[in-house]
């Protein structure tokens, strides 16, 4: 196998030369705690980072993740290996970290089109499905919206919901998918390019394990019984690139309850380009949209051609954005001003034990 198959094109082979890499090349395929899977061209092996790369690491975003090109050292006529450095990245996918913590978490790398799955039954909710495709913009991650499960519900109410999303200013291309018909399969499978990466992105339960095992030909991936609500249960615990028959590459990975925003700024500016395209003619180019006198959003939401619950959704996600922002640059700062305190007491015990 060529490392080409597994994604490593010519960006990333001038970045290996940009940083005179000396080192193996290859490709995280899977990551639990602190233990990695590596694939090179001879197939897949376990790989842990250097006492170097740990310290030097200032954040969980300097940790490998899934899809990253990693440089390694082997062992053991090539049985392990140790992973040195990560070459830059092409693209990403992040979110706030679960919970109260104010930091960045990396869920995958090297992305070139996100699946964002949806079920048409229980699942489907446009504001989610907003913060998905803010979360792709924002990784220069290409969206493409799959709306699973169409079977369990008829042509009027499906044609309702692509006109939900289409009236939330949502373009991205949309491939409807029944796992029980196979409709929908052979066209995903058309799509994805041989050395190109793909993930599925959703809430659990929505199909898409069950849509993986029918690509991978139904060979494989365990998947649960239904659950009360008549949605499947989602059996992926961890992230991991697969290399299906065809040549693409996926990457499966458990469904996300939480999608906080951090940093995504530029991202909501590319999900809600309607808003953005409207505020160009606000009288004032520092224009709220709230109450300014000659506000053109607040007047395309009056003539009805800017939906509202779009608009508040907007105004939400730069909200939180711009808070979490905040608080992100605060713990930066004091984790700065910690470090260089143990640095001075480190540097001061070092300087009285020569005395």
């Amino acid at each position: 196998m060529e490392l080409s198959e597994i994604g490593f094109d010519d960006w990333f082979k001038d970045q290996a030369e940009q940083y005179g890499l000396g080192e193996s090349v290859a490709r995280v395929t899977a990551v639990d705690r602190d233990q990695y899977i590596i694939r090179n061209e001879q197939g897949e092996i376990p790989a842990e980072l250097t006492g170097k790369f740990l310290y030097t690491a200032e954040s969980r975003t300097d940790l490998p993740c899934v899809g990253d090109w990693v440089s390694v050292r082997y062992h053991d006529f090539g049985a392990h290996a140790s992973i040195h450095r990560i070459l830059p990245r092409k693209s990403s996918l992040r979110r706030k970290t679960p919970g109260r913590n104010i930091e960045f978490q990396i869920i995958a790398a090297n992305i070139d089109v996100a699946f964002i799955v949806q079920s048409c039954h229980f699942d489907f909710n446009v504001r989610r499905l907003e913060r998905y495709i803010v979360m792709a913009n924002e990784g220069h991650v290409e969206p493409l919206l799959l709306l699973t499960k169409t079977d369990l519900i008829g042509p009027e109410a499906l044609a309702s919901l692509v006109e939900k999303i289409r009236h939330a200013g949502i373009a991205a291309k949309t491939i409807f998918l029944s796992n029980v018909t196979g409709e929908g399969i052979e066209l995903i499978r058309e799509l994805m390019v041989p050395g190109k990466t793909y993930c599925l992105l959703g809430s659990s339960g929505v199909g898409k394990t069950t849509l993986i095992n029918r690509l991978m030909g139904d060979s494989g991936l365990e998947t649960r019984g239904v659950s009360d609500t008549g949605e499947g249960r989602h059996t992926t615990t961890r992230r991991q690139l697969i290399l299906l028959e065809h040549g693409g590459l996926l990457i499966d990975m458990p469904g996300m309850r939480e999608l906080g925003m951090l940093g995504a700024s530029d991202g909501i500016d590319d999900t809600f380009n309607d808003v953005q395209e409207f505020s160009k003619n606000c009288r004032f180019t520092n224009c709220s949209h709230a109450d300014e006198p000659g506000c053109a959003v607040q007047m395309a939401l009056a003539q009805h051609k800017l939906n509202a619950e779009h608009f508040q959704n907007y105004l939400k996600l730069k909200k939180e954005s711009e808070f979490h922002d905040l608080s992100y640059a605060e713990k930066r700062k004091k984790d700065r001003a910690f470090g260089k305190f143990v640095h001075s007491v480190m540097k001061t015990r070092g300087m009285r034990d020569e005395d």
